[in-house]
């Protein structure tokens, strides 16, 4: 049980990185409406494929809760029932929770498997809280932990139906993505206390714990500022659609250029920190990958901003800050301050 409870751990840890990656690949084609609802998609467990499968059809049967679109705007079936040859819209309502109403087949699978791995990735965390058990004469925090995962799995799919009810809030985005980290760092700690011989890991020196803690949180604020620059491209691809990713930085806002110039403070700061380490004969290991992930995330930076924002350049862009908050947090749990 113990095994299988470090196993799931890991491949729920890999589950919600997928998720966070198709959540911005979401927001990159801009398909988060591409279901108006939540948590099915037109009413239908399996999204439509084809404008035709929204639209009315005479005869057909319908279930409650199914949405269709009629005249540019959603109705949504009151109860289940048959068509007729003509509607009749007493069997039908106006969808009121927004007024959103295009669609796209391509968007709406988009955000269908992100829904889906969403899914999965919740299961898998049911599973770990099952699994953490095993722990219960031993390590009883990990029970605890893999409950207040799940019940973090449980608020961000509320903060996910929130995000499409009010047809992407800004600020609900923002505090959708943080509350993955704070998912993500829950698995993490439960990875840590899983480890054998995890005092021999422990390191006892408050100096360089304080700036490990340090880099933890300035990564973070930069996942923030990432998040306002990403609302400002969203709003430049609005106005300026898609065919023209030139024009997207045009007038970059305060975000970007505090975004841009806080990138060269972190990679400053831990490359100041590797030499710390490498000084005080501790392991290097995580701050070498650390440090390459932050190289690779200024590169795709650079390649957004000077080659207008390839394909998939965003999702992984995000990807890379995720991952690196995940090793930095996973470092600070390694040091222990000396009393």
């Amino acid at each position: 049980m113990k095994k299988r409870f470090i196993k799931i751990s890991k491949i729920s840890l890999i589950l919600v990185l997928l998720v966070i990656l198709a959540g911005s690949l979401v927001r990159m084609t801009g398909s988060g409406m591409g279901c108006p609802d939540w948590p099915k998609c037109f009413g239908y467990l399996i999204p439509p494929t084809n404008i035709s499968e929204i639209e009315w059809s005479p005869n057909k049967s319908y279930k409650k809760g199914i949405i269709l679109r009629n005249n540019g705007k959603l109705i949504v079936s009151k109860s289940d029932f048959t068509s007729s040859n003509q509607i009749n819209f007493s069997n039908w309502k106006n969808y009121t929770k927004h007024n959103y109403s295009d669609f796209d087949a391509t968007k709406t699978w988009i955000e269908f498997i992100n829904r889906l791995l969403g899914a999965i990735a919740g299961l898998a965390t049911l599973i770990m809280f099952v699994f953490s058990f095993s722990y219960w004469n031993k390590k009883n925090i990990l029970i605890l932990n893999s409950l207040l995962i799940i019940i973090g799995m449980g608020f961000q799919a509320w903060l996910g139906k929130l995000v499409v009810d009010s047809n992407l809030a800004p600020y609900k985005i923002t505090v959708h993505m943080l509350m993955a980290l704070v998912i993500i760092s829950l698995i993490i700690y439960s990875i840590f206390k899983t480890q054998k011989n995890l005092n021999d890991e422990i390191i006892r020196d408050s100096f360089v714990k304080n700036l490990v803690s340090f880099t933890v949180l300035i990564s973070l604020i930069q996942i923030v500022i990432g998040t306002q620059v990403r609302e400002f491209i969203d709003l430049q691809y609005e106005i300026y659609g898609p065919n023209n990713k030139d024009k997207w930085l045009n007038a970059p806002n305060f975000y970007f250029y505090f975004h841009r110039t806080f990138s060269i403070l972190i990679l400053l700061l831990n490359f100041g920190l590797y030499y710390l380490i490498k000084l005080r004969n501790y392991s290097s290991i995580i701050i070498r990958k650390i440090s390459f992930i932050i190289f690779l995330e200024i590169v795709v930076g650079i390649v957004m901003y000077y080659i207008d924002f390839p394909f998939l350049s965003q999702p992984i862009h995000l990807l890379l800050a995720t991952i690196l908050f995940s090793y930095q947090y996973y470092w600070m749990l390694h040091f222990k301050r000396t009393y």
